[in-house]
């Protein structure tokens, strides 16, 4: 029962005719995938979308995400706090059961040769499937972001696609694509809307200054939740988890005299990562339902806005698309 994940994240938070459109499109691509999550954020300026399902129907769908973002966005005035290069800024595939990373890798490169050959869209190829090793890193490849890429297609060529920013990539932008493994996305808000110590915060926990094991950190302004945010990727929680991130987020904020006030998750996480921010608030117990119910307690994951466990843990809301596949008589081969 081979289950894949895309998680593409389109530059468009803002107007939600659009963001419909992108979501409609992707769900009616093929029976074989199902639109799990939507998370749009105004300030950012970007929504994430989680689909799961059969390879093939995964790949589908993202297709018509890539398709229908290219149309209805124009990167040329398309401005938010979150960096971009793209109408459909990056595209990753993971692999969540019976399938290999290698496996999630051929459906990425099929998606890139399909967008680039078609849609006309430049395609960068990281994390697994990197031509060299400095692309793997999606920061690297959207440095300078959207606006960069005059200079970009030229001295750092696309792996498929137009490498000319002609007037149809000036409207697309470009478009990263590959397989990785499972990401967490995790926000955290402070007492102040100075976006420095932010920043600052953000470049002492990142494992590339040094700091915690497989964590990426940005600072940014949320003007929504009037507040700065430090933006975090946690690309193995087994590794680094959700408390160890927010524990160290506290600290720094205390050594400068400011608080957290919050965290949020972005798209879908594991149940695994709640369960063990759980057993680190709370580690007599190993009642799932109260592991959880303590993790979204001492993470504050409902301070910001409402959190949901049915809505925003894989487990379950894959459960769920399995009893619909089943309903449909759909075989998951």
């Amino acid at each position: 029962m081979k289950i894949m994940e895309a998680v593409p994240n389109i530059s468009e938070g803002r107007r939600p005719e659009i963001i419909t459109a992108v979501a409609q499109a992707a769900q009616a691509a093929c029976a074989e995938a199902k639109l799990l999550h939507i998370d749009s954020n105004p300030d950012a300026n970007r929504t994430v979308l989680t689909i799961a399902g059969t390879p093939n129907g995964v790949r589908l769908a993202s297709f018509a995400v890539l398709k229908t973002a290219a149309r209805l966005i124009d990167m040329r005035v398309q401005h938010g706090a979150h960096p971009r290069l793209g109408a459909t800024d990056v595209c990753p595939f993971v692999p969540v059961r019976d399938m290999t990373l290698k496996e999630a890798s051929q459906q990425a490169v099929l998606l890139a040769r399909e967008a680039a050959e078609r849609l006309q869209i430049p395609i960068y190829l990281y994390e697994s499937n990197a031509t060299f090793p400095e692309r793997k890193d999606l920061a690297f490849l959207r440095r300078g972001e959207y606006e960069s890429l005059p200079q970009k297609l030229k001295g750092l060529p696309p792996d498929a696609g137009p490498c000319s920013f002609s007037g149809r990539v000036a409207k697309t932008g470009a478009t990263v694509i590959g397989a990785r493994n499972i990401l967490i996305a995790f926000n955290i808000s402070l007492n102040t809307t100075d976006t420095r110590p932010a920043k600052e915060i953000a470049s002492v926990l990142r494992e590339n200054s040094g700091g915690l094991r497989s964590v990426k950190a940005i600072g940014w302004l949320m003007p929504n939740y009037h507040a700065a945010q430090v933006s975090f990727n946690l690309t193995d929680y087994r590794q680094t988890g959700l408390a160890q991130v927010f524990e160290a987020c506290r600290q720094e904020a205390s050594k400068r005299g400011l608080q957290t006030t919050g965290s949020e998750l972005i798209g879908l996480a594991p149940e695994e990562a709640l369960l063990e921010a759980g057993r680190f608030y709370t580690p007599l117990t190993n009642q799932p339902a109260v592991l959880i119910e303590e993790a979204v307690r001492n993470l504050g994951l409902n301070k910001i806005r409402p959190f949901d466990a049915h809505r925003q843990i894989l487990e379950y809301r894959l459960k769920e698309m399995l009893q619909t596949f089943k309903q449909s008589r759909i075989g998951l081969g």
